[in-house]
C-alpha cells in the first residue's frame, strides 16, 4: 500500500515519497551545549520541555537551534529539572462500554490506535502555551492507544510524552505511549543507535530496556512504541533486539507497561516492512515463550489477503486479532484517504483486524490560515471521527467513502463516580474564564486541563429544525470553551451528553450552569436523565425529564439550576445514572410567522451527592529558579507540595498592588513555569496565591502564598 510521508530528519534537507514512518524535523530555536545538558533537562529558570533523547551515543557535529542533544544512558530521574513540569498525575480510568450509539459501530472487535505529533521532537513545551493554534484532541472515546509521535536524527530518537497529553488521555482511559524511533539511513538513521540501543551490559542484561521503564515510571505514561528501520543490520542485531524486547516484556509485565511493535525489522536483521504477521516478524510480538508486544502496528503495505492471513496467524498463537493494527495514513489527506475499509472493518462480517491513524492531527494542518481557530479545528475533527452526517446515531452517510470511527466502534466511557462535572473545555481557548468573568484575555493550551466531553458529537433528538450543536470559545463559564446550541429552536430539542454509571443516592443532586445567548426567545431547560439503557445498538434513550429553570436574553448571565435526583426520578431503591443531556425547548417567541434564530449555552454541568466540603490548598509553594527571559522580563519557576483529596487542578494568580488578581495559569503538576514576568505598579515584589481547584471547580478556601523580589 503505498503512503505519502514528509521528511523526518533534520540532517537531510529534501522530501520524499517513502515506506517508512517519519517525522517532521525540528525548527525551534534555542540555545545549549550538548556536553553541559545530555543527560537531564534544560535546568535552570527556562522553558521546561518534553524529554528526548539518543539511546547513548551522539551525533557528530553541534545541534541546529533549540536542539539539546541528550543521552538516555546517562539520565537519572534525580537529576532531571524538567521532571516535575513533565510528570503525569491524573491515573489511567478504568473505562465501560455503553449500548452503540447506532447499528454498524461494534464493542470487543476492531480498536483504533492513533501516532500523533503534537508538536516537534525538541521545544515541545512540557506544560501548554501561548497560543490557541493546537490540536487539542477530544475523540478518547474511540481510541485505544496514543502514540506521541517523533523523534528525529537532528533531535533525539527516544520521546517521552509531556504530562498534559497524558493527563488528559488519562482521564479518559487511554494509555500513552513513548516513541523509540530508529530512522532510516536515508533520513539520518547510523545502526549504531540501533546497536546503543540493544547493547547488553556485562551481566547479560540490557541496560537501555531498563532505562526506558524508568523513564515511562518516572514520567506516569503507559508504554513505547518501537519502531527500528535503519538497514544494515543482520541476524545477529535482530537477535539482540529480540532479547532487548523480551526483557521490556518483563518490565512491563513488572511495571504495569504496554509494549507496541512497528513491523519492519525483521529477525534476518533486514528492514523488510511485511504490512502482516508473518514468519518474518512474528518473533517481535510472540515468540516460542509466549507474548513479547502487546501490540502490532502493520506498516501501510497490507493487503486483503495479508490482513486475513494476519488475524488468523495471531490467533493461531493464541493471540488477539484484534492486537494487530492495520497502518492508516491520513496525514496528506484526512477523510479524503483511499482505504480499503472491507479489508480492515467488513460490513457483513467480523472486523478482521484493529487499525491505527498515522497523523490524524491533519484536521488542524490541513487548515488555511484564516480557517486554522478553535471553531475550524473542531468542526473539521468531528467530521472525521463522526463522518459527513455529524450524527453519530446514524451506521454512516450514502455518499461518504469515509468510514468514520463513530460508524465502526463503540464509544466508552469513564464516568463511574461521583462527583462528576464539566465545564466543556477542551484544553485551550481564547480567553480564560472563572465564574463566567475573564480572568486573562491571553490564548492559551494546556491538554491536562480539559474536561471529559461529550463523546457522541452530537447526539440531537427533534422533531423540528436540527440545531447546530459545538464548542464555543466566545464565552465560558470556566477555562475557555462551552457547549453551545444555535438555530431555529422551532421544537423541542434533547441533546445526549454523557453515557454514565453513576450511583444515585437520597441527596445526589445534578446542577446546570447555562446562559441564553443571542436572539428574542428565551429557552426551556431540562435535565434529561436515563436509568435505562436502550434494548439495541441505535435505539432511543429511555430520556426522564426534570425541570432546570429558564434562559431569557434579558442580560441576566449565567443562572445555575439544581435538581435533586432523589426527589423526581420514578424508581425506588438504588438507582445508577446511564445517560446524562439537556433538553431546550423555546419559550417568548412571536407569535406565527418565522421562528426566530436563537442560541444556548450550557458551561457547567455538576453530579454530586450530598455537602461536598471544602477542597484543602496545596502547600510550600516557593521559587525554585529565577532567570532574565529578555526584554526586561523574568521567568520563573515553582513549585510546591500538593493537596490532600481529590484535586483537579491548581490555578495560578499574581497578587497585584491595586487588590486585583490576574489569571497566571493552571497545571495538574506540583510545579509551574511562568515566564514574561514584570514589575506592576511599582511594586517591589511580585506576589503570587496558588488554589487548589476540586472535581466539581471549588476552589480552596485558602491558598498557598508566596513572593519573589524585584
Amino acid at each position: 500500500m503505498r503512503r505519502r510521508t514528509v521528511l523526518g530528519s533534520a540532517t537531510t534537507a529534501a522530501a520524499a515519497l517513502l515506506g517508512p514512518l517519519t517525522v517532521p524535523a525540528s525548527g525551534r530555536a534555542a540555545s545549549g551545549s550538548a556536553a553541559a545538558r545530555a543527560a537531564s533537562g534544560s535546568g535552570g529558570a527556562g522553558q521546561p520541555h518534553a524529554s528526548y533523547w539518543f539511546p547513548d551515543s551522539l551525533p557528530s557535529g553541534s545541534p541546529g537551534e533549540g536542539v539539546v542533544w541528550r543521552s538516555l544512558k546517562d539520565w537519572r530521574p534525580e537529576e532531571d529539572a524538567d521532571l516535575p513540569f513533565n510528570k503525569a498525575s491524573v491515573p489511567l480510568a478504568r473505562r465501560f462500554t455503553p449500548v452503540a450509539a447506532n447499528t454498524s459501530a461494534r464493542a470487543e472487535q476492531a480498536r483504533i490506535s492513533a501516532l500523533v505529533a503534537f508538536d516537534h521532537t525538541a521545544g515541545n513545551p512540557a506544560q501548554g502555551g501561548d497560543s490557541a493554534d493546537y490540536y487539542a484532541f477530544t475523540q478518547w472515546a474511540y481510541l485505544d492507544e496514543l502514540v506521541f509521535w517523533g523523534g528525529s536524527a537532528g533531535e533525539g530518537l527516544i520521546l517521552a510524552p509531556n504530562a498534559p497529553v497524558v493527563d488528559a488521555a488519562h482521564r479518559n482511559g487511554v494509555p500513552v505511549l513513548g516513541t523509540v524511533f530508529l530512522p532510516p539511513v536515508g533520513h539520518g538513521g547510523r545502526l549504531r543507535w540501533t546497536r546503543d540501543l540493544v547493547r547488553r551490559d556485562a551481566s547479560g542484561g540490557y541496560p537501555l530496556a531498563d532505562r526506558l521503564a524508568e523513564v515511562a515510571v518516572a514520567h506516569g505514561f503507559d508504554g513505547w512504541f518501537v519502531n527500528a528501520e535503519t538497514e544494515g543490520g543482520d541476524a545477529a542485531l535482530a537477535g539482540h533486539m529480540h532479547g532487548f524486547l523480551r526483557r521490556m516484556r518483563a518490565l512491563c509485565n513488572h511495571h504495569g507497561l504496554r509494549l507496541t511493535w512497528y513491523d519492519a525489522l525483521t529477525r534476518e536483521g533486514e528492514v523488510g516492512w511485511q504490512g502482516a504477521l508473518n514468519e518474518a516478524n512474528r518473533d517481535f510480538f510472540h515468540d516460542a515463550r509466549g507474548k513479547v508486544g502487546d501490540a502490532m502496528f502493520l506498516d501501510f503495505r497490507w493487503t486483503p489477503d495479508s490482513l486475513d492471513s494476519s488475524g488468523r496467524f495471531a490467533e493461531d498463537l493464541g493471540r488477539d486479532r484484534y492486537a494487530l493494527q492495520a497502518g492508516v495514513d491520513v496525514e496528506q489527506e484526512g477523510w479524503n484517504t483511499d482505504v480499503d475499509w472491507e479489508a480492515i472493518v467488513p460490513t457483513d462480517g467480523p472486523h478482521t483486524v484493529s487499525y491505527g491513524f498515522y497523523r490524524p492531527e491533519w484536521t488542524l494542518t490541513h487548515l488555511a490560515e484564516k480557517e486554522r481557530t478553535p471553531e475550524g479545528f473542531h468542526a473539521a475533527d468531528d467530521r472525521l471521527w463522526t463522518g459527513r452526517s455529524l450524527d453519530p446515531t446514524l451506521p454512516g452517510h450514502p455518499g461518504d467513502d469515509w468510514r468514520a470511527p463513530a460508524a465502526v466502534v463503540a464509544d466508552r466511557s469513564t464516568i463511574d463516580a461521583v462527583p462528576f462535572a464539566t465545564t466543556f473545555n477542551t484544553g485551550y481557548g481564547l480567553r480564560w474564564y472563572e465564574e463566567g468573568r475573564v480572568t486573562s484575555d491571553a490564548q492559551w493550551n494546556h491538554l491536562g486541563l480539559q474536561d471529559r466531553l461529550p463523546a457522541r458529537r452530537w447526539a440531537v433528538t427533534t422533531e423540528g429544525t436540527r440545531p447546530q450543536v459545538s464548542f464555543d470559545f466566545a464565552d465560558a463559564w470556566h477555562g475557555g470553551s462551552s457547549l453551545l446550541v444555535a438555530g431555529r429552536l422551532d421544537a423541542p430539542v434533547t441533546i445526549e451528553l454523557y453515557s454514565t454509571r453513576l450511583p444515585v443516592g437520597p441527596h445526589t443532586t445534578v446542577s446546570l450552569t447555562h446562559r441564553a445567548a443571542e436572539g428574542p426567545a428565551g429557552v426551556s431547560v431540562e435535565l434529561a436523565v436515563a436509568l435505562g439503557e436502550p434494548d439495541r445498538p441505535g435505539a432511543p434513550v429511555p430520556f426522564t425529564y426534570l425541570p432546570a429553570g429558564t434562559a431569557r436574553p434579558d442580560g441576566a448571565g449565567w443562572v445555575t439550576a439544581t435538581v435533586r435526583l432523589g426527589r423526581h426520578l420514578p424508581v425506588p431503591g438504588p438507582r445508577t445514572v446511564r445517560t446524562l443531556g439537556v433538553r431546550v425547548t423555546p419559550v417568548d417567541g412571536p407569535p406565527g410567522g418565522t421562528v426566530p434564530a436563537t442560541s444556548w449555552r450550557l458551561g457547567a454541568l455538576a453530579v454530586r451527592d450530598g455537602h461536598q466540603a471544602p477542597d484543602a490548598p496545596p502547600r510550600a509553594l516557593r521559587v525554585t529558579e529565577a532567570a532574565p527571559d529578555g526584554d526586561g522580563t523574568t521567568a520563573l519557576r515553582l513549585a510546591w507540595q500538593p493537596a490532600p483529596g481529590q484535586v483537579r487542578h491548581y490555578a495560578l494568580h499574581r497578587l497585584l498592588p491595586d487588590g486585583t488578581r490576574r489569571f497566571l495559569g493552571a497545571t495538574c503538576q506540583h510545579a509551574f513555569y511562568v515566564p514574561g514576568l514584570r514589575p506592576e505598579q511599582g511594586e517591589k515584589a511580585a506576589r503570587f496565591t496558588l488554589h487548589t481547584v476540586g472535581e466539581l471547580y471549588t476552589h480552596s478556601s485558602s491558598s498557598a502564598s508566596t513572593s519573589h523580589p524585584w
